[in-house]
């Protein structure tokens, strides 16, 4: 433990990255799969060897700045470190290139789940389990930094409730954060022994859950780490062919909770004993969207049904509730995992879901400090309330807007912080998409690549568009931007532009 402080976190990073090697080629020797037990018991051997000659190299690294050397180390790890997640992948598989088996590591890591693999069946049960364990090692690295390196430099969502501003508040935050620790790594590893065994205790409960319900095991235990990374990574095509069920698909919902609110699995981590699940303004917010958008689709294609003048059974309009309110929460999660009664309510109404509505949600996205991606329901509720105080001043000019010093706040410094965070990632959007046009593809599938990166909901590109995209067919150029792509909605823009910040600079 005394080691893992002193050298730097990008190194720690490594070695746990090197010890889940063995995953795979221990799955891999079960099966009699000897080919990727080989590859990828060299690849800990080799990875393992490179991160302890980096890590004696590195012992006791005192950065000037820890500010900048955490948003540096974090870069690094959701591009170079999916190139060595990469090298043993692409061995395994065969008949594959190296940019396409980092392009794969590149979207599990950052809890993406888009695939350049279309065929499912190319893939062995141990390579599909090692895409699987990279999105949930993802996904515990995006809890860790996010109440550890965000939060005290007022980035990642946490900017709207802060007093400071992003980026330049957040220097001074995490300077003064760290001038009351002996340690700068003192932060990161008091959180990841508070989170790690919730994380995977909340993944095993899932897997325990799925497997009883007659899930396969490792199909199970994929889709419950796929649920808590929000990556949305499935080695049979999604919940169409699971042995769960419907029942299955309930247990999933229930889950869903942990990408809604940070007040579900972190209470307390932030001075927030005082505020619970229910009070949560995220959480309502969450639940408005998803009982307003269910009702919304149920009511249209009950309106379609009556046009086409088709007849349904009650039980079947539970079934187009159950599909529609499954399906909502999933890419409002950003997971992307659809129900299996999805399909079913096109089927009774004779009409098919807009895919503009499932971008609307992957664009909002969950909760702050959770593994969901998008624009998060923090940021999309100060708005609301500024846009609530707007219409009251509009009709009573002279009144004073109450809720307190924290609700004054968000509807203003707040709401100010949001809109630029909604503007900037509206631009991103917009250049990833001309980015992607310049390389060939055509406009509705580069707008649909373009918000599934950046919302971290690589499943979008089969549902949205009228025909399912197909990333294994876009150049290798437009691989490479969905990439970086994907990485910046992952980090967000804030602390993108943070790292450019003079001040981070500076000793």
């Amino acid at each position: 433990m005394e080691f893992l402080r002193r050298v730097p976190f990008f190194v720690v990073l490594m070695g746990f990255g090197s010890a889940a090697m063995l995953v795979p080629a221990s799955h891999g020797l079960a099966l009699s799969d000897f080919q990727t037990m080989r590859v990828f018991f060299y690849g800990f051997i080799l990875s393992g060897i490179l991160t302890l000659i980096i890590g004696l190299a590195t012992l006791d690294f005192d950065p000037k700045s820890v500010a900048r050397s955490q948003l540096t180390a974090l870069l690094a790890a959701f591009t170079v470190l999916p190139l060595m997640f990469a090298v043993p992948f692409q061995e395994a598989v065969g008949n594959t290139s190296l940019l396409n088996a980092w392009f794969e590591m590149v979207s599990s890591f950052t809890t993406t789940g888009a695939s350049v693999y279309d065929n499912i069946g190319r893939l062995t049960p141990s390579q599909h389990l090692w895409r699987g364990l990279v999105g949930w090692m993802g996904g515990l690295l995006v809890w860790i930094t996010a109440v550890s390196i965000f939060a005290p430099m007022n980035l990642g969502g946490f900017e709207v409730r802060s007093t400071g501003t992003a980026g330049k508040g957040a220097v001074a935050s995490a300077f003064h954060q760290i001038a009351n620790i002996a340690d700068p790594s003192d932060r990161l590893m008091r959180y990841t022994l508070q989170l790690t065994p919730i994380y995977v205790s909340l993944t095993f409960l899932l897997w325990v859950g799925l497997t009883s319900l007659g899930e396969v095991p490792y199909v199970a235990l994929i889709h419950a780490m796929s649920v808590l990374s929000t990556s949305g990574i499935t080695p049979i095509g999604g919940l169409y062919d699971a042995s769960s069920g419907i029942w299955g698909e309930i247990l999933i919902l229930v889950f869903f909770v942990f990408a809604v609110s940070r007040l579900s699995f972190s209470p307390g981590l932030l001075g927030e004993n005082d505020k619970g699940l229910r009070s949560d303004p995220e959480f309502r917010m969450g639940l408005a969207l998803i009982g307003t958008v269910t009702a919304l689709l149920f009511l249209r294609h009950f309106a379609g049904s009556i046009e086409e003048e088709s007849t349904a059974s009650f039980g079947e309009m539970l079934a187009a509730i159950w599909g529609a309110l499954f399906t909502v929460t999933s890419f409002l999660t950003t997971t992307g995992f659809e129900s299996r009664e999805w399909l079913d309510a096109a089927d009774w109404s004779g009409l098919q879901t807009p895919g503009l509505l499932l971008v609307g949600l992957t664009l909002i996205g969950g909760g702050v400090a959770t593994t969901a991606g998008g624009v998060k329901l923090l940021r999309i509720y100060a708005l609301y309330r500024h846009s609530e105080r707007e219409l009251q001043r509009l009709v009573h000019p002279s009144s004073v807007g109450g809720g307190g010093r924290e609700a004054r706040r968000i509807r203003k410094q707040g709401a100010y912080i949001s809109w630029v965070f909604f503007m900037l990632f509206a631009l991103s959007v917009a250049a990833v998409m001309v980015a992607l046009s310049l390389t060939g593809v055509q406009f509705e599938t580069a707008m649909v690549l373009a918000v599934s990166a950046l919302s971290t909901t690589g499943p979008l590109a089969h549902v949205a568009a009228e025909s399912p995209t197909l990333i294994s067919g876009v150049p290798d150029s437009a691989k490479i931007i969905l990439a970086v792509t994907m990485v910046l909605g992952r980090l967000e823009t804030l602390a993108i532009i943070a790292l450019f910040n003079p001040e981070i600079w500076r000793n």
